[in-house]
């Protein structure tokens, strides 16, 4: 695509696209279980409550909600950050993301993570795509998904109006902060119903 065009999905032309990062641009759901899995034992928490709650959402805010009283949020959110750091173990692009990637102007789409910056760089670059220009990850933001705040940053850094961008997203919490920031949105896979979305996908292809 001509980087002077727009960006188009399904036959209709957006002013940008605004991916979310795990789970819809890259498959980091074996590194993300292992993780909080060993974070939950720690704590004598049941790990499949949390990872029912985890998808989309800030590790401090995971933190908050299930960990117990008095916990030290900064102290446990750098060891999950840096537990995640050492494994990139079985992260893959979701299929046909580098296709869509290459063919868009680096100035018409952004990531909006909640993973912290480091961390969004490494899985980034472990599966062969591309750094964005604009990259909106936890440390961005002060509220983050279901808030709005970092769609809505992200929007304002590229330029144009939310009402008019494409949202890619996985999660209830990420769906949830693309609907009230106002944007488009495409449901990747099957976390989220359908009828939440604009468009619903498996994949790129």
């Amino acid at each position: 695509m001509p980087a002077n065009l727009s960006p188009r999905f399904q036959n209709r032309t957006y002013a940008a696209f605004l991916f979310d990062m795990d789970g819809t641009m890259l498959d980091s759901s074996a590194v993300v279980e292992r993780t909080w899995r060993a974070w939950a034992n720690r704590h004598g928490i049941n790990p499949d409550d949390l990872l029912e709650s985890v998808h989309g959402v800030r590790s401090e805010d995971t933190i908050r909600r299930f960990g117990p009283a008095g916990i030290d949020v900064a102290e446990e959110a750098a060891w999950v950050l840096k537990a995640e750091l050492s494994d990139v173990e079985g992260v893959v692009p979701i299929a046909g993301i580098k296709a869509l990637v290459a063919d868009l102007d680096p100035d018409a789409w952004a990531v909006v993570t909640s993973a912290p910056r480091a961390l969004a760089a490494l899985r980034i670059h472990s599966v062969g795509l591309p750094m964005p220009k604009t990259l909106i990850a936890a440390e961005d933001v002060k509220q983050g998904k279901p808030n709005p705040e970092g769609f809505l940053k992200a929007a304002a850094m590229l330029g144009v109006p939310i009402s008019e961008c494409l949202v890619f997203e996985d999660s209830p919490a990420g769906v949830a902060a693309a609907k009230a920031a106002g944007a488009h949105v495409a449901i990747v896979g099957d976390l989220v119903p359908a009828g939440e979305g604009t468009f619903i996908i498996s994949d790129y292809r």
